[in-house]
């Protein structure tokens, strides 16, 4: 074991390498009395050395002063047992022997002679009894008269052999010691018996007085044996820092055990700058002499530096000294903090080898903080350019000096790569950006030879060590190569964009200011960046592929121009959502009768599934507004319709694909200014009057489209010429920062802003006012309002007669010369007699034919019923049947419209 010089016992260290042992153990604080009783509380505890000394001691003094006690008490009972004995037999036999006894025994009352004087004797003797009985046990005297003639209680055979005897009772009064003696006669013959006794109570009287002075000096005792101990076991304490006996004992065990076995080498220097202590391990770093214990540090052949910072003492943190061919990391720190001696105690570590690996190891650790990095920082976004840009950017400067990607073009356009083609320039980077690199967006094509080629070509890495001596890569422009080099890019690694079996594109990484050319690892490192930027790109590929089909998808199934049509002025704007594509969608449907149709909807969700399920509904308004249904009617429709494609898509598993859908349908009527309302589930229209208020109007909201089971209701609204009807989804007014309150307060304040403009500055003023485009399409549809005059609309009524038909085709000659559409004159006639004939013969009065002039020449006849004509082909035998067909032939459209009262069939001719 290692012991300090000048210690008689070896000072445990102040590691924690036992788990009992504890670290840093306080010591005591001077004038703080604060601490002593936590300091005593540790001596009296069991557990340590100290405490256990302090028990043993208590248990030792009181085990002393208890067996005094008890001696006393023993010999304080002995003492009165024979002192009671001695009193009892003196006082027996004196009486036995006084004169009379005898001859009063022998009387005829011994009872009346003995009993006085026996009591007198008893009084003046302190005994408690004086007893005198026959040679047969029979009491003479006692003191308490009633027991006079009564057997006594004990052994008087003894003293009938002449013999006194003594005996140890406890009688009627107590514990006692009773003696019983013989009375002789002259001739020495025994007439009679005398017993005298006293209780032990009444002869240690003056044993009892001195017990209790004895345990007060017992207990003073324990007490100062007591602090005496605890303050030799705090001491105890002190030295031994609480510790156990079996952890002291394995402490010092495995001192030495683990002071020379650890790989850093320890030294511990007194305050005089000599050495106490030095373990094996800085044996061997400082080389030593083996007699260094108890010498100056001064004097062990060490280098100056290292030398005066042993004995200096001062605090030392890594520092690196070169001590012979060793590099060695010191650490220093003085013994005197926390009280304890003066001296320092120091740490060798071997840092020679570890130098060399750190450098190695930080180049890993850099590496692997760039493949990190390109795990989080490439392909933060589906867009080809941006990953090829990330990619760029993260090579640059910590890999290469410069880096580039070059893609094929269909890669760019999400389309498979096609070998042979050009590539182009996508991405570049590098610490300076004048390089006389290709731009970004120029297209290149590489010639067989160039290291780009051979690696788009065998799908490998290629390293060029020195691009100057690289004839293939100079062949690619003979000018450009050289001001590269002229630059002072001298190396190049072309790594292939590869994902699967496609190659995208080569990734090159130059190096100019870094003089070594890049090494086996930097090309591992670099085909592990690109084979990682390589899926992102072709990901984004992937999703510019699909995103370009459905955005294809969605614009083909809009609307790409209006119809033409003269009762509203309409400007749109639809703006698809940032991400994917929506179910938004828009119409604009002429109808019969110069009234036009505005559609609005929006179908839940985003994608190829949204898009297709708009296209469904869009062609199926388009197909219930040909049967010119009231807006009520068309919405129960499609409601169906989407129930049946929610019954059609779902799918094998537990949950069903819910379309789900809204819509707004709304019908305007030039000639009555009243607009017909419904909606299902979508936000109410905004209506601008002339004078620049703005309402929402009142409709009905009904169910969203898909629910079934619930109608739909209508809302009527009488338009002023002007009046602008803004329609729109919820894109435009609902997003996840606001809800659909605040966002119809935006668009009101926004339509308050556009008094009196156009249809077009009215869409304009709306998306500018509004905040960014939020993440759901938005589809707006401004109409403003126009009026068929009256001068413009000619109607009459009809009788139910057959010679009213020739008074309706005067009066429309009539107007039509009125209207200066003369040309016109000979068709309507026949258009109208069909139609009015038919009336009168299949219908029901009152009938009515209206003219209208509008874009074409409307013609409509009116009756009360129900019942449609249709068209077909007569036989030949047929007298009628041929109307409809003529008809059909004479206008450019027509067709039958009902209305609350019956039916209306009309029939549209252009105008010339």
């Amino acid at each position: 074991m290692v012991r300090l010089p000048g210690r008689s016992t070896p000072r445990p260290p102040r590691s924690s390498g036992h788990p009992r042992a504890p670290h840093n153990p306080p010591r005591p604080e001077r004038g703080r009395g604060r601490r002593r009783p936590g300091r005593l509380r540790s001596a009296v505890s069991g557990r340590s050395v100290a405490g256990q000394v302090f028990v043993l001691q208590v248990v030792i003094v009181l085990l002393l002063v208890v067996s005094a006690v008890v001696a006393q008490v023993l010999q304080v009972r002995h003492d009165s047992d024979v002192e009671a004995a001695n009193r009892s037999l003196a006082v027996a036999e004196t009486f036995a022997n006084a004169p009379g006894t005898a001859a009063a025994l022998r009387s005829p009352d011994p009872t009346a002679l003995l009993q006085p004087s026996a009591e007198a004797a008893r009084k003046a003797t302190g005994v408690d009894f004086i007893v005198v009985m026959s040679t047969d046990g029979v009491r003479y005297t006692h003191p308490q008269t009633d027991r006079i003639g009564k057997k006594f209680v004990g052994d008087i055979g003894p003293a009938l052999a002449g013999r006194p005897v003594t005996e140890h009772i406890t009688g009627t009064i107590g514990p006692l010691v009773q003696v019983v003696v013989p009375v002789k006669d002259r001739a020495g013959t025994v007439v009679g018996l005398v017993s005298a006794g006293i209780t032990t109570a009444h002869v240690g009287g003056a044993a009892d007085q001195q017990l209790p002075l004895l345990l007060a000096a017992g207990a003073v005792a324990l007490v100062l044996a007591t602090a005496g101990t605890a303050l030799v076991s705090r001491r105890l304490l002190r030295q031994t820092h609480g510790l156990g006996p079996y952890e002291m004992t394995r402490m010092y065990e495995h001192h030495d055990a683990v002071l020379h076995a650890v790989r850093e080498g320890v030294l511990i220097v007194g305050g005089d700058g000599r050495l106490l202590l030095a373990n094996d391990e800085a044996h061997r770093l400082l080389d030593l002499p083996g007699n260094a214990e108890r010498r100056s540090v001064l004097e062990l052949g060490l280098d100056d530096e290292t030398a005066g910072l042993l004995a200096s003492g001062r605090v030392a943190t890594d520092e690196v000294h070169l001590v012979k061919d060793r590099l060695l990391a010191i650490n220093q720190r003085p013994t005197d903090l926390r009280g304890g001696p003066p001296g320092s105690v120091t740490t060798l570590r071997d840092s020679t080898e570890l130098r060399a690996l750190s450098g190695r190891a930080e180049v890993a650790r850099e590496r692997l903080n760039m493949l990190y990095d390109a795990g989080v920082g490439i392909g933060t976004s589906l867009d080809v350019a941006r990953t090829a840009e990330e990619l760029a950017g993260l090579a640059v400067p910590r890999f290469s000096d410069f880096a580039t990607v070059d893609l094929f073009d269909a890669v760019l356009g999400g389309e498979e790569p096609r070998p042979g083609t050009a590539l182009r320039r996508t991405a570049a980077a590098g610490i300076r950006e004048d390089a006389p690199l290709y731009p970004v967006g120029e297209r290149i094509r590489f010639v067989a030879t160039s290291p780009q080629a051979r690696a788009l070509t065998t799908g490998q890495s290629v390293v060029v060590s020195g691009l100057r001596e690289e004839t293939g890569w100079r062949a690619q422009n003979r000018e450009r190569t050289d001001r590269v080099l002229d630059y002072g890019i001298h190396s190049l690694i072309t790594v292939p964009l590869r994902a699967g079996s496609l190659v995208l594109g080569v990734a090159n990484f130059w190096r100019a200011d870094k003089p070594q050319p890049f090494d086996a690892e930097e090309v591992a490192l670099a085909e592990e960046l690109v084979a990682r930027a390589a899926v992102s790109i072709d990901n984004a590929r992937r999703y510019t592929r699909e995103h370009s089909m459905a955005v294809t998808l969605q614009r083909s199934l809009l609307p790409r121009s209006l119809p033409a049509q003269g009762a509203l002025e309409i400007a749109y704007r639809y703006l698809p959502a940032q991400s994917g594509v929506g179910g938004d969608w828009f119409d604009v449907l002429p109808l019969s009768g110069a009234r036009v149709a505005l559609v609005v909807g929006d179908v839940v969700g985003h994608g190829l599934h949204a898009a297709a399920t708009m296209g469904r509904l869009r062609t199926a308004v388009h197909n219930f507004s040909s049967l010119d249904l009231p807006p009520d009617e068309l919405l129960g429709l499609l409601d169906e319709l989407v129930g049946r494609i929610d019954q059609d898509e779902t799918p094998d598993g537990d949950a069903a694909v819910v379309t789900g859908a809204t819509c707004l349908y709304a019908i305007y009527d030039p000639v009555s200014r009243r607009c017909t309302l419904a909606r299902a589930g979508h936000p109410p229209p905004a209506v601008v009057r002339p004078d620049g208020s703005v309402e929402f109007a009142d409709v009905p909201a009904g169910p969203p489209l898909g629910l079934g089971g619930l109608p739909f209701e209508t809302a009527e609204l009488e338009l002023a010429e002007g009046s602008r009807l803004v329609l729109y989804t919820d894109g435009l007014v609902e997003d996840r920062q606001r809800d659909i309150d605040e966002g119809l307060g935006l668009l009101r304040d926004a339509l308050l802003r556009t008094p009196g403009t156009s249809p077009e500055d009215t869409c304009r003023t709306v998306l500018d006012r509004l905040p960014a485009r939020p993440s759901d399409d938005v589809a707006l549809i401004v109409a403003r309002t126009r009026v068929l005059d009256g001068d413009r609309v000619a109607q009459w009524q009809v009788p139910s007669e057959p010679a009213a038909v020739s008074r309706v085709r005067a009066s429309v000659t009539r107007r039509l010369a009125a209207w200066g559409l003369e040309e016109l004159a000979f068709t309507t006639e026949l258009i109208l007699s069909e139609l009015v004939t038919n009336a009168i013969r299949y219908g029901r009065g009152p009938i009515g034919v209206r003219l209208l002039r509008d874009r074409t020449l409307i013609c409509e006849v009116s009756d009360r019923s129900t019942t449609s004509p249709h068209l077909r082909y007569a036989a030949s035998t047929d007298e009628g049947g041929r109307g409809l067909f003529l008809v059909a032939q004479l206008a450019e459209r027509w067709g039958t419209r009902y209305t609350p009262t019956g039916k209306v069939i009309w029939a549209e001719q252009p105008l010339p």
